[in-house]
């Protein structure tokens, strides 16, 4: 068994080095892609093994918790924008809200490492183990208050790559478990004498990261091309800056913007239109009320038989109590005018954002007004794909729900499998920082895991469509601040995937994995004591 590691030893504060776990780790993920920072994972183990202290487990948790906060930092700042869009009342607020966020989602790693810890493990399973603690505790990450499952581990891997392939058979979780174990093992090199067990431990990282290699580009060698007779899809971007939407003045000019890049002429009609998220800055009860001119712009941009996926926000209720949704609506243009032929109203929404946990507390300290959240949004019925006409049925994810794993598979358990995903989102609210093209690449994981396409739309960018292995197709990609459209001949959809017929079930046999080494470990080290 090798000798703890003791890096206080050596000079640099377990602190220092704590950060830079965390930094390594944020900076393997797009769109760095820095991929030797995955051994910041096993950087942070053996930063958990780390003997001296008085109180091993409450420095566990703080090591973890340091590497959790640099990792949030780097990964998440660019939700400072979104209080810069107001930034005379609320632009004071930036800075505070990046530090409790990076803050709070950090106390999941420190909570993973004091569980190492606590579980003691020695020799090569120590490497399981670890795994095991920190991806459960990414997977409660991803669960907890409607979860925030923002750059998981294992969409450390650009979408489309050969390695994020083995996200269509454990899901972005199991990826994860993969992942960690990959970047920790080779620490088992690190301190101590180097046993046989550890050597064979950083082989089996290096076997595979190989495997995944060449799993993926086996699956993407055998990749369904697009058929001829496809659905065409135009993806509207009309390049509209959050702040403009609250500037009264700017309505008809952002109407007829979403029109005229509706109405541009093609040599093929196209068969649906896809509008991102809150396109039309008003409620879709007035803007599609009959006899307003704004319904007849729209009804006027589109052909008999065309679809329009309009993200919109709705006001149900009564005029005292409104209920406000934040929606998609399939709209279907015939010989009688527009009509709706779908409505789809989101399921996950944002804690803090669009929707105040423990509301009635909130309320009571002050906390909810100095927010600015209101009343917020309510959440739609559990997923469910779309079915309009026209169109081949559709599972909508609203801007945050592509975030998570297996919330498509969920949508088909309610209303069958739907043949493509489209994605609305509204990340004008983040500028031109890396944070909209990040959300690109996890929002492609779930094409992946469902062997689905995936459109996605926004005002802003990245707007593109994803084929079924997460490959943005050529041509399709509208960048950051562009303003156009993409026609694309709709990718073709996989009859399934493992994931999809499986859900979690693998990821969950890798957690049991993890408690089993947990459990041989203890009984050796128990054993040791005793002297057996």
């Amino acid at each position: 068994m090798p000798r703890p590691l003791r890096l206080s030893e050596r000079g640099l504060p377990a602190s220092a080095l704590s950060l830079a776990a965390g930094a390594l780790a944020a900076l393997a993920f797009p769109p760095f892609g820095f991929l030797p920072g995955l051994l910041g994972y096993g950087l942070l183990m053996r930063l958990a093994d780390l003997e001296g202290a008085a109180r091993p487990l409450r420095s566990a948790f703080w090591r973890g918790w340091l590497a959790g906060l640099a990792f949030f930092l780097i990964s998440t700042w660019w939700v400072a924008e979104a209080f810069l869009v107001d930034a005379r009342e609320q632009g004071w607020m930036a800075p505070i809200a990046v530090a409790l966020l990076a803050a709070g989602l950090g106390l999941f790693w420190g909570v993973a490492t004091l569980l190492y810890r606590a579980l003691r493990p020695g020799g090569a399973l120590r490497v399981l183990v670890f795994a095991g603690a920190f991806c459960g505790l990414e997977w409660l990450r991803g669960h907890i208050l409607t979860g925030f499952p923002w750059d998981l581990a294992g969409e450390t891997w650009a979408a489309g790559s050969a390695p994020s392939q083995m996200a269509a058979v454990v899901g972005a979780y199991g990826l994860g478990w993969i992942t960690v174990a990959a970047g920790a093992a080779p620490a088992m090199l690190v301190g101590g004498r180097r046993s046989r067990r550890a050597w064979a431990a950083a082989g089996l990282s290096v076997a595979s990261i190989g495997g995944l290699y060449l799993y993926g580009n086996h699956r993407l060698a055998g990749a369904e091309a697009t058929p001829k007779d496809a659905p065409l899809v135009r993806v509207v971007q009309p390049r509209v800056a959050q702040e403009s939407k609250y500037d009264e003045r700017m309505f008809r000019s952002i109407l007829e913007r979403y029109v005229a890049l509706t109405a541009r002429p093609a040599a093929r009609t196209p068969d649906i239109v896809v509008w991102p998220e809150g396109a039309v800055p008003d409620s879709v009860n007035d803007y599609l009320a009959d006899g307003t001119w704004t319904k007849a712009a729209i009804e006027g941009a589109l052909r008999p038989g065309q679809t329009l996926i309009d993200g919109a926000y709705r006001v149900a209720g009564t005029p005292d109590r409104p209920i406000y949704y934040n929606t998609v609506l399939a709209l279907r243009e015939g010989r009688d005018g527009l009509a709706v032929t779908g409505v789809y109203d989101k399921f996950r929404l944002v804690p803090f954002g669009e929707y105040m946990p423990m509301d009635s507390l909130m309320g009571r300290i002050g906390f909810k007004s100095l927010v600015h959240v209101g009343d917020g949004f309510t959440a739609g019925p559990r997923p469910h794909p779309l079915r309009p006409a026209g169109a081949p049925p559709v599972q909508p994810l609203i801007c945050y729900e592509s975030l998570f794993p297996g919330f498509t598979r969920e949508g088909a358990a309610e209303g069958g499998r739907a043949r493509w995903i489209v994605n609305v989102s509204n990340d004008a609210w983040f500028g031109h920082t890396y944070g909209p093209v990040q959300h690109l690449n996890l929002a492609s994981y779930r094409a992946i895991e469902e062997g689905l396409p995936l459109v996605r739309a926004t005002p802003t960018g990245v707007s593109a469509v994803i084929d079924a292995y997460g490959r943005i197709v050529p041509g399709s990609r509208l960048g950051q601040d562009e303003m156009g459209v993409t026609d694309t001949l709709l990718p073709a959809a996989l009859t399934s995937t493992p994931y999809f017929r499986h859900g979690g079930s693998l990821y969950w046999m890798m957690l049991t994995v993890s408690v089993a080494a947990a459990a041989a470990s203890y009984r050796r080290n128990l054993g040791q004591r005793s002297g057996i």
